[in-house]
């Protein structure tokens, strides 16, 4: 996993992302089939890019940063597969938040 932050470095305001896997228990401890599973819209982040520029070339700061568990859409973005796993790629943007640990 580590290998693929260094081989994809994203660029402007783009941030990779791996989807965390749905639950296979319920709160009450039922465990659920694989089809029976909703995928969450939660997924870490696993490398952002510099961040877009403005009109007058200034930086503008990512949302975001490596490590933080956010909320993206269900659809949109681009998905690729690299060594076996499945990554996606939004803007900073369309990341509707961050969820923070209680």
């Amino acid at each position: 996993m580590a290998s693929i932050v260094k081989r994809f470095v994203p660029l402007m305001d783009r941030v990779l992302v791996q989807k965390l896997k749905p639950e296979a228990k319920t709160a009450s401890g039922i465990l659920l089939p694989e089809s029976a599973a909703k995928t969450p819209n939660f997924a870490k982040v696993m490398a952002v890019g510099p961040g877009a520029r403005t009109k007058d070339g200034a930086l503008l700061p990512m949302g975001v940063k490596v490590g933080d568990k956010v909320v993206v859409p269900e659809y949109g973005g681009m998905f690729f597969k690299m060594d076996e796993e499945e990554y996606h790629v939004f803007r900073d943007e369309d990341i509707m938040g961050i969820l923070n640990e209680e």
